[in-house]
């Protein structure tokens, strides 16, 4: 069931919604206010009732949460909103599976509550976030026929604690139906499959969206505002300190000064104990970090609408092979790891990842480690609970904690449960402030975009604006009933069709519009927009680093940076690329200590194609060697372009490509260590056709040779 089908339907389906959020009034602001203003609102009021230090998932709920029961509310985030883990998920908004298969194993009443509550909270997410998520059915496919009634059991006892919230029955699926609807599977021994629904979401552009709503509702948000220390002050009754805000410093400018609140919340994620001991240096640590991997693969990896759930790897793992944003996604591992700002996606990660996809695929389907086109790490920041008895024991679902000098903490849990994880916490803090408040107002609350959205909305963006099919789609889907203010900036292309929406890369359908309105969106850098208010980073290392230049240019016209702020923006994305997106693997794949393993027979054959190039038998090839061959074919291609081909396959750096480096490419071609190398295509497709005279594509593949 697609995106439309599911929300044409929608008031079919019983969502057994709690009427809370009619008693809200209308956002304070039509529009977040600037980062400069909401500074200036930080700075100048006297006391909140709430701080929220921490700008993912929870802090931004947490933020919405009290500011919609009417209190006075700041958020800080020292990075960008959803910088973060909430940025890293597997994009899945589910109950889990695996926990009532606990639950029920071990009769555990703790996690049969803790899925019942995350199927509620699915529900409430796909209502109020209609532009962003949508239910996605996953296949789990089956090989051995014992294995076909025990699923079927726990998948049908999935939709029965679902109850009204239910997306849509689970369904048996023969072999036969199974391979139609998931060609690419693995069908030897296969006996069947079973299909279930959860939800799939755009994780950082649903944080986004909860922390806009926030702000729109009047809470002070700002990002990349560090908390250096906390402030405390002597309660006058009981003679203790108590937590009375922080010390914040604009990351950007370096200016500090005060924040001071009646209440101040933890929700800092994989970073809760370093808060925690700035409210006390000998405070225990809860949090037990652990690693996520993920690896995005070209979308013909999968099908377009359905999922594939692995429930037992070769090491006890869960991984899910999804479609997502038109290519396929894969993870998590879950592996333990040291808290950092910048996680890195290990290459043993990706190859086990790689490995298990490959025991669920078909053998036509050569699973390569060059269509590998980004990889990143999440750190899941698991938590035990204080108070426990067991203080070793890993909580299994969040745990809200109150320090002694009244810092409140929120952590565990799961994106998913983001909403109620808030409630609970901003419950406890008005209980313990003796805040004046009424009950939460969020489930049923549309969040930012969501309200006016339709299916079809994309439809009205074609007509009045003249953007293509595609980008109007992904307009509306990305922000919903703002789509039209993007619209509105959108470029003229000077074609006749479409008339506006300059793309910032060929094959993807982010435009330059975005970068402006991104800006509105409290994007401050182009890592922030290249990964959050955009997902270039996470669907295309390589697409990510060529939209940069532009992406720089246009916002240091937006946000007057001189050329050196422009330099340093660009190196800071592309280390970002290089280290957190997995670039550096990827490049890896291909050295210039590569080994070259190929048959002889294979050698001559590439050398042949080589010397078509190196017609004076130099032993390297350079732009000029490649432009005369395109030119004898009569193909036109810029020097830019020549020279970005060429650099590719430039392991040495010396501005030409060695025989060897050649060499070395078609063995890595080979072994599917690289695919989609512009140059080896460019030169297999010249050979070919020198006397056809047919265009050589040099687009970015996502295939080999």
């Amino acid at each position: 069931m697609d995106r439309d089908t599911w929300h044409a339907a929608a008031h079919e389906v019983n969502l057994a919604f709690v009427e809370a959020a009619d008693c809200v009034s209308e956002p304070v602001n039509r529009e977040p206010p600037s980062r400069e203003a909401q500074i200036l609102t930080l700075k100048n009021t006297s006391e909140f009732d709430v701080l929220v230090i921490g700008g993912g998932a929870t802090g931004s709920g947490c933020a919405l949460d009290a500011v919609t029961r009417g209190l006075k509310t700041a958020l800080v985030e020292r990075d960008d909103f959803s910088s973060g883990t909430s940025s890293r998920s597997t994009k899945l908004i589910h109950g889990g599976v695996r926990y009532l298969q606990k639950a029920i194993m071990k009769l555990d009443i703790e996690q049969y509550r803790m899925v019942k509550e995350a199927l509620h909270e699915r529900a409430n997410l796909l209502e109020i976030a209609p532009h962003l998520s949508a239910p996605l059915p996953i296949m789990l496919p089956v090989y051995k026929w014992w294995q076909l009634p025990y699923y079927w059991v726990g998948i049908k006892l999935y939709d029965l604690v679902a109850g009204s919230n239910c997306l849509k029955s689970s369904y048996v699926l023969s072999k036969s139906r199974a391979l139609e609807h998931f060609p690419m599977l693995q069908k030897d021994k296969l006996v069947g499959a079973i299909v279930y629904y959860d939800g799939q979401h755009n994780d950082a552009r649903m944080n986004l969206a909860i922390a806009l709503t926030a702000a729109r509702y009047g809470a002070a948000t700002a990002n990349y505002m560090e908390v250096m220390s906390l402030l405390k002050k002597t309660d006058p009754q009981t003679g203790k300190e108590r937590v009375s805000g922080a010390r914040c410093k604009d990351v950007l400018t370096g200016e500090e000064f005060d924040v001071r609140a009646k209440c101040v919340i933890n929700a800092t994620g994989p970073f809760t104990d370093t808060v925690r001991k700035m409210d006390d240096k000998d405070t225990t640590a809860i949090c037990q970090p652990s690693a996520g991997v993920h690896i995005v693969m070209p979308g013909y990896y999968s099908p377009e609408s359905m999922g594939l759930l692995d429930p037992a790897t070769s090491d006890g793992r869960v991984i899910f092979f999804l479609p997502w944003q038109k290519m396929t996604i894969a993870g998590t591992t879950d592996t333990p790891t040291d808290v950092t700002h910048h996680p890195i996606p290990s290459e043993e990660d990706i190859n086990f990842i790689l490995n298990e996809v490959r025991n669920y695929l078909s053998c036509d389907v050569e699973v390569r480690r060059g269509d590998v086109l980004a990889a990143w790490s999440g750190i899941r920041p698991l938590v035990t609970d204080p108070k426990s008895a067991d203080t070793k024991s890993i909580s299994r679902n969040h745990v809200v904690d109150i320090s002694e000098s009244g810092l409140i903490t929120i952590a565990g849990g799961k994106w998913t449960t983001y909403r109620s994880m808030a409630e609970d916490t901003i419950n406890a803090a008005v209980k313990a402030h003796n805040l004046k408040a009424g009950p939460s107002r969020t489930v049923g609350l549309f969040l930012q975009g969501g309200k006016d959205w339709s299916p079809t909305l994309y439809i009205r963006l074609v007509q009045d604006y003249g953007l293509e099919s595609e980008v109007a789609q992904h307009l509306a889907a990305t922000y919903g009933d703002k789509a039209f203010e993007v619209a509105k900036m959108a470029s003229v292309t000077g074609k006749r069709w479409p008339i506006v929406g300059v793309r910032l890369v060929s094959e993807f359908p982010y435009i330059e519009a975005e970068v402006k309105y991104g800006i509105k969106e409290y994007a401050c850098t182009a890592v922030d927009m290249i990964s959050r208010r955009t997902r270039l980073a996470f669907l295309n290392v390589q697409a990510a680093e060529e939209a940069l230049p532009r992406i720089v240019e246009l916002m240091g016209r937006e946000l007057n940076w001189d050329d050196s702020k422009k330099e340093e923006e660009l190196e800071t994305a592309r280390k970002f690329l290089y280290y957190e997106m997995g670039y550096k693997s990827r490049s890896e794949q291909l050295t210039d200590r590569s080994e070259i393993s190929l048959l002889p027979s294979d050698i001559d054959r590439y050398k042949k194609r080589f010397h078509k190039f190196d017609a004076d038998q130099k032993g390297f090839i350079t732009i000029v060697d490649v432009q005369r061959v395109l030119e004898s074919i009569n193909v036109q291609m810029d020097e830019n372009t020549l020279h970005e081909i060429l650099n590719e396959v430039d392991l040495n750096k010396n501005g030409q490509v060695e025989l060897n480096e050649f060499l070395q490419l078609m063995s890595a071609i080979q072994k599917g260590r690289v695919s989609g190398s512009r140059l080896a295509i460019l030169m297999k497709t010249a050979e070919e056709n020198l006397d056809r005279r047919v265009p050589i594509p040099v687009d970015r593949s996502c295939g080999g040779l």
